[in-house]
């Protein structure tokens, strides 16, 4: 636990007594040092930021040079009739670019906790820091590029004459939903993830699969199996209700949308506990 001492600096005291003890206080501790990293995270994430884009000869380029390729194979399967797709509400390139773009803040924010943890294994082996810090991190990266994407999306949206109305104003939530929805699932993969590298590979395997049971590039099917599936899977909610915010078109699943946000809110909650909890034995395993 931690005291401030009589000159006013934070002592850090280590007895055996087990945190799970009084959850109350290791949730109050969670929370005061997730506060209190947030400067060290922000500065690990200009460093990361600032080293991804210095380093690739096409820079911030690469923000969003997967959705746009997504967007142009799945625009040339439908025009050349390979794929028969259902007719969507909006242009048919536009409601694939912004389903991918919103997808990819998606995967990012998954990817983001085991990755920042993964690259911080001698940082965390050496140096005594609130490990949430690496989170917090994440999160501003995630949060960052998405932003890029935000642009190119409206730009898309206004080059197709698509004009937004005031529910635009909503997206900052759509995109904290996004994310919160995210790390709660990077979360809960990172400490296998950390023991076990396969897991970090099966990740894009696996969300490419979700994809394509998500109103991503197909629209939402409208009776049979697929119907029952799509609607099953969450991030149709996510991905249904903000692309409507982004085009002015019709939500249909805000209910959904919000409770898939407050079942997610609660499950972070529990694995930043077991992250916290976690940790200790994941740096003694990398350490090894």
């Amino acid at each position: 636990m931690s005291k401030k001492a009589e000159s006013g600096l934070k002592v850090t005291v280590y007895t055996p007594k087990s945190s799970l003890s009084n959850p109350i206080i290791m949730a109050k501790a969670l929370l005061s040092d997730v506060y209190s990293s947030r400067e060290l995270a922000w500065r690990l994430a200009v460093r990361d930021i600032s080293a991804q884009y210095r380093q690739a000869a096409l820079g911030i380029v690469w923000a969003f040079v997967l959705p746009l390729v997504n967007t142009f194979t799945w625009v040339f399967l439908s025009q050349s009739g390979v794929v028969t797709l259902t007719e969507t509400a909006i242009p048919y390139p536009v409601y694939v670019f912004v389903g991918t773009m919103l997808w990819q803040i998606l995967v990012d924010s998954i990817n983001a906790p085991l990755a920042e943890t993964t690259a911080a294994k001698t940082m965390l082996s050496k140096l005594n820091f609130p490990r949430e810090a690496l989170i917090v991190s994440g999160i501003y990266k995630t949060l960052f590029n998405a932003l890029i994407k935000v642009v190119l999306v409206i730009t898309a949206i206004a080059f197709f004459a698509i004009y937004p109305s005031f529910s635009l104003l909503l997206l900052p939530i759509g995109l904290i939903s996004l994310i919160l929805v995210g790390t709660a699932i990077g979360l809960l993969i990172t400490p296998i993830g950390v023991l076990y590298t396969d897991i970090g590979k099966a990740i894009p395997l696996f969300m490419q699969f979700l994809m394509y049971i998500t109103p991503v590039v197909f629209a939402m099917p409208s009776g049979g199996l697929a119907e029952i599936v799509f609607k099953a899977n969450p991030f149709s909610y996510l991905i249904l209700t903000i692309r409507g915010w982004i085009t002015n078109t019709p939500v249909e699943f805000l209910d959904g949308f919000i409770l898939v946000n407050i079942l997610f809110f609660i499950m972070l909650l529990f694995v930043l506990l077991i992250y916290r909890l976690a940790m200790p034995i994941l740096i003694e395993r990398m350490s090894s």
